[in-house]
């Protein structure tokens, strides 16, 4: 295959995806202002001047994987996929502990979590996998069952940094990618079934000989009846709502936020589709969402325009995986599904998150590159032909 000329990416995934990001830096100054102003003496721009650095960095990410053909990404797959390993091994023993959880290495003025490196690697490494199996995939021994010891792996040593939001996240990123590789799907649904039984089994006993486990299940049931306990699980919930309701139809104007003031824990972070709501109201909110949808279905149909196994897994993994995180945090903070504390991609504050996000993107850009490359040879070798049919119906 050619690579030594590459085409334009895709212009309009590109765009949507500076246009979230500048959204999400102006939403994380709004939320986070009062509180950055009040614990860091009188710096309001605290937190986005950490989440500019994020950004910054994340577009040069982004731009070397753009330009960083998916062929020779195949080849480090395996490199980069052994270090996020070594990485997550390490974390717990000399990462830095913040609010109970050792996720992050601290370098210099970034923190940096490797569980988020994790979610690429993962989707890199079983679309390599996959790729290289073809048919014998759908092989059990050979094929199904190694791709799952990896993501079990993997998901098992982010749970005990603990990270419960992000295991899951990754989980069901990898299987997607396993599911659109050619998975046999009864085998998947025997697994399934066998597997959640066993689960349940170990949760529970869990539960019963550790509080803290049985605190974070305490998470997963508050959101059948959040006032249950208004005063402490369902507090964070109640204030989510309290202010989604407050925006109303048309919002309480940008930076009028209530619910940031205290109220509402993390507004910045894991709850700034709640200052959204608040804020901008439902139309805003709506209008936000539906941006957010025109971006993630462009970036499935960049993934599934590319003839390569390996880039149209890689990509679909990377869209797929942003979509299911975004679905949890806005699941999370509406009550409709348990809340687990994870962050909007490309909008929460997070430099990490925004950081890998984008330098992903770029990979999916990167493969938009090649299969416009070849639309952009044949058009132009269709001008010629028709350039030269016009200088001979001139000549006679």
């Amino acid at each position: 295959m050619n690579t030594t000329r590459r085409g334009t990416p895709d212009f309009l995934l590109l765009i949507l995806t500076f246009a979230l990001v500048a959204f999400g830096l102006i939403m994380v100054f709004s939320a986070s202002s009062m509180s950055a102003a009040y614990y860091y003496k009188g710096d309001a721009l605290f937190f986005t001047k950490k989440q500019i650095l994020g950004i910054v960095l994340g577009i040069i990410g982004m731009i070397i994987c753009m330009n960083i053909h998916y062929t020779k990404l195949k080849k480090l797959t395996p490199l980069f996929f052994m270090g996020v390993l070594v990485s997550l091994v390490l974390v717990p023993f000399i990462g830095i502990d913040v609010k109970g959880a050792r996720s992050w290495f601290a370098i210099g003025p970034l923190q940096l979590q490797p569980s988020e490196f994790a979610k690429v690697a993962v989707v890199m490494y079983l679309a390599a996998l996959i790729s290289k199996k073809e048919d014998k995939f759908r092989d059990f021994k050979k094929g199904l069952l190694p791709a799952l010891i990896i993501v079990g792996m993997v998901a098992f040593l982010i749970m005990l940094q603990p990270d419960f939001g992000s295991a899951v996240i990754l989980s069901m990123g990898a299987l997607l990618v396993i599911i659109v590789g050619g998975a046999n799907l009864k085998q998947l649904a025997f697994l399934g079934v066998v597997g959640g039984a066993f689960m349940s089994m170990v949760l529970a006993i869990m539960v019963l000989a550790n509080s803290e486990f049985g605190y974070r299940m305490e998470r997963i049931t508050t959101f059948l009846d959040p006032w249950a306990d208004e005063t402490g699980s369902g507090f964070h919930v109640i204030q989510s709502l309290y202010a989604l309701g407050h925006g109303g139809w048309t919002g309480a104007g940008f930076g009028q936020s209530i619910q940031k003031l205290h109220f509402l824990p993390a507004p910045h972070n894991d709850f700034i589709f709640s200052i959204i709501g608040e804020e901008l109201g439902f139309l805003g909110s709506s209008l936000f969402l539906l941006v957010y949808l025109l971006f993630i279905w462009r970036g499935i149909i960049v993934a599934l325009r590319a003839t390569d196994t390996f880039a149209s897994l890689t990509g679909i993994g990377i869209i797929g995986t942003i979509a299911i995180q975004a679905l949890i945090n806005l699941g999370g903070v509406t009550n409709s599904i348990p809340l687990t504390g994870v962050t909007l991609p490309l909008i929460s504050y997070g430099g990490t998150s925004v950081l890998v996000t984008l330098a992903s993107l770029g990979i999916l850009l990167g493969i938009s590159r090649d299969y416009n490359r070849e639309a952009e040879e044949a058009h132009s070798r269709g001008t010629a032909v028709h350039n030269n049919r016009r200088k001979q119906a001139a000549s006679r």
